[in-house]
């Protein structure tokens, strides 16, 4: 005997077929999104490289930059890569606990980079080093801030999705969003890697 589709089986096919129909929309629209952040990165690398040499009166990169201090900091941002990858597959397993643990760690791991940008940048002013007092100040603060404003916001959205998941609303078949928000946070991940390298190790 053929069964009879009720309202509520046919909404829940409709929903999956919006879902899907939107699902490579919102991936395209996500790359676009990473690929003009790319340009503006870049753009802003190229500028420091321009102005690096130019210190004015201020203190140089040499004077300034401590390597081991940025290089733990960069390691602990890096690892945040590894826990959103474990977090993401444990979403697809459908094991939510494992899932929200790593989200929340990866949050956590962002945070503390902010928190070393932050000693770092105060660090920096005491010694001299302020967006006003030459165009390689200016360039690093305008690079490395805009950095870490990515950062900020991969934070809270990391920890928007936690709040989600504790509620009931992160569902089980929301993998899309826990995959877009990887992808920012990979992106944001990658960017420092070429950040670090060009600002920091080139310049000492």
């Amino acid at each position: 005997m053929t069964a009879i589709p009720t309202a509520e089986s046919l909404a829940g096919e409709h929903h999956d077929a919006d879902h899907h129909d939107v699902a490579p929309l919102r991936k395209t629209a996500m790359w676009v999104f990473l690929g003009s952040e790319c340009i503006l990165f870049g753009a802003m690398i190229a500028t420091f490289l321009l102005y690096r040499s130019t210190t004015a009166d201020g203190p140089t990169a040499q004077e300034l930059f401590k390597i081991p201090f940025t290089s733990a900091s960069s390691f602990v941002l890096l690892m945040s890569s590894l826990t959103m990858v474990l977090a993401h597959n444990a979403f697809e397993r459908k094991d939510m606990r494992r899932a929200r643990i790593f989200l929340l760690g990866t949050a956590l791991l962002g945070a503390t980079f902010l928190a070393g940008q932050i000693f770092e940048f105060t660090d920096f002013v005491h010694e001299g080093l302020t967006p006003q007092v030459s165009p390689f100040g200016s360039s690093f603060y305008m690079l490395t801030g805009f950095h870490g404003a990515h950062v900020f916001i991969g934070v809270m959205l990391l920890t928007a999705m936690y709040v989600l998941s504790l509620s009931g609303r992160l569902y089980e078949d929301r993998g899309l969003n826990v995959e877009l928000v990887g992808l920012y946070w990979h992106f944001v991940d990658i960017v420092w890697i070429v950040i670090f390298t060009v600002v920091y190790l080139l310049q000492v």
